[in-house]
């Protein structure tokens, strides 16, 4: 189902802002985080991230698992798909939701399973003040990064590789779901395509697009969890497969 699709969604303001997620240099910050079944761990995830980032909505994609629960916990906003629409679904409605709050400037996707750091997060946004960039996104492969499983690394590289589009605006890593964007930037957005089709989408967008793009190196955290929820060959060789079509049919 394309991502703008959605079925309504319910929607919850978030609680008083809990210890340390105080009114900060990066009010004007909002992080999107997609969620489906990750109940075991996305309480913590956003409460660590609200030491730093007092607004987030995380959208529930969902999810069978009791992750609306923990999130309810957080002082996050929750909205919630009735059904999983995927990824991309997910992030489309999470900035949609973001872009009517007063005062948001800047948008950070972010992943629920502990993979991405708020530091990053940190540098990125700084890239925007300073106006070098409309978007940021995070690179595995700027530095050396001996965490990056070696299957995702193959493919991640691959995929970098045979895309026009990533050629087209010189990045080392096409799919990293770590990306922030200016509002300029998330209001000409508009996410189609679900699974990991939506990143290659985003990257074709734009390559298209007068925005300005920048790439940061990045430190992405693969824990057991991660792992065991990661990125499996087959998936791999689909992403690579899926990048080619697209481009043949451009």
């Amino acid at each position: 189902m394309p991502a703008h699709d959605v079925p309504p969604i319910n929607a919850h303001a978030n609680v008083p802002l809990s210890a340390g997620a105080t009114v900060s240099q990066y009010d004007d910050v909002w992080l999107v985080i997609p969620a489906y079944n990750e109940g075991q761990v996305i309480a913590g995830v956003v409460e660590d991230a609200r030491k730093t980032f007092p607004h987030i909505v995380v959208v529930d994609d969902g999810s069978t698992d009791d992750s609306a629960e923990h999130i309810a916990t957080t002082g996050a906003h929750l909205v919630r798909h009735p059904v999983n629409l995927g990824q991309g679904a997910a992030l489309q409605t999470g900035l949609k939701y973001a872009l009517a709050q007063p005062g948001a400037r800047y948008f950070a996707t972010f992943d629920a399973d502990g993979q991405h750091q708020t530091a990053d997060v940190e540098k990125m946004v700084e890239v925007l003040r300073r106006d070098e960039a409309d978007v940021v996104l995070g690179s595995r492969f700027i530095e050396q990064n001996g965490q990056v499983p070696w299957i995702k690394r193959v493919v991640l590289r691959t995929a970098a590789a045979v895309s026009p589009t990533a050629r087209k605006l010189k990045l080392t890593d096409a799919h990293n779901g770590l990306r922030v964007l200016s509002r300029k930037a998330a209001e000409q957005l508009n996410i189609t395509m679900n699974g990991m089709a939506h990143a290659s989408e985003i990257v074709g967008f734009l390559a298209g697009s007068d925005l300005r793009v920048a790439e940061v190196p990045v430190d992405i955290l693969y824990t057991e969890y991660s792992r065991a929820k990661g990125q499996s060959l087959i998936n791999g060789v689909n992403i690579v497969f899926d990048i080619t079509m697209r481009e043949r049919d451009r």
